[in-house]
């Protein structure tokens, strides 16, 4: 791939700027205030489960398509029946926790910090109704947010990358994707999209054979890689960039 400046920094949303599974967990315990913590992980995986599988069925075609609240509702009352509450307006909450996120630490001033800089473009499998929720409660700042609901995919469908392609009006070489998730950005990356992995608690961590553009600890180290990046105006080549010893292990 070569080298080229950055015109815009596309973010993945749930588990890169926002503790996804916090906030789902957080829905949960008010479901049911007698829920010991090894209940609530389990009745959290049987959601993230559930997501997971439903958005993949989504994207080979074994499912028509549902949107990302619908799929949210679904997950609710799996939850709520394995919890043994049938109360409707209880699932109809817990369905609502996706848009009650925390954000990471350093969220919010990384991307205020990154917005000085460069148009940023959220990205993310949240339906537009959830984004403007969690884009709110947790403070992100965007210049542009885009639904996955707007191609009627999910991610990693390309034609849900190629929603920030077609908005910035620049090549996907000229654009840098920032996820927690290596699968994330492998996806991007074969839409021709620059990549750089962000570690967090609940991402997924990159496999020795990947090769992003850049790795950060944090969205702070991210903006102190991309001011020494625009120092030599241009990023590395990605084959020249590989992953740190210690990062598959994040």
């Amino acid at each position: 791939m070569p080298e080229a400046e950055i015109d815009a920094v596309v973010f993945d949303v749930l588990g890169t700027l926002v503790d996804e599974p916090a906030g789902i967990r957080a829905g949960i315990r008010e479901l049911d205030a007698s829920l010991d913590p090894a209940r609530i992980e389990r009745l959290l995986s049987l959601w993230q489960r559930h997501i997971e599988r439903e958005q993949r069925r989504i994207v080979d075609g074994a499912r028509p398509y549902a949107g990302g609240d619908a799929l949210a509702l679904e997950a609710a009352r799996l939850v709520a029946r394995a919890a043994g509450v049938d109360d409707p307006a209880s699932v109809t909450a817990l369905a609502l926790a996706g848009r009650r996120l925390p954000p990471w630490p350093d969220t919010v001033a990384g991307l205020a910090r990154l917005a000085e800089r460069f148009p940023l473009i959220g990205l993310s499998n949240a339906s537009r109704t959830a984004l403007l929720g969690l884009n709110a409660h947790a403070g992100l700042r965007w210049h542009q947010a885009l639904s996955a609901e707007d191609a009627r995919t999910y991610k990693p469908d390309p034609a849900v990358y190629q929603l920030a392609v077609t908005v910035s009006g620049s090549p996907p070489e000229r654009l840098l994707m920032v996820a927690a998730h290596a699968w994330d950005l492998r996806a991007a990356q074969r839409l021709g999209l620059r990549t750089a992995y962000v570690a967090r608690p609940v991402g997924d961590p990159p496999a020795p054979s990947d090769r992003f553009d850049l790795y950060a600890d944090d969205l702070a180290d991210l903006a102190d890689q991309l001011d020494h990046v625009h120092a030599l105006d241009t990023l590395p080549t990605t084959a020249a960039a590989a992953p740190p010893e210690a990062a598959p292990n994040r």
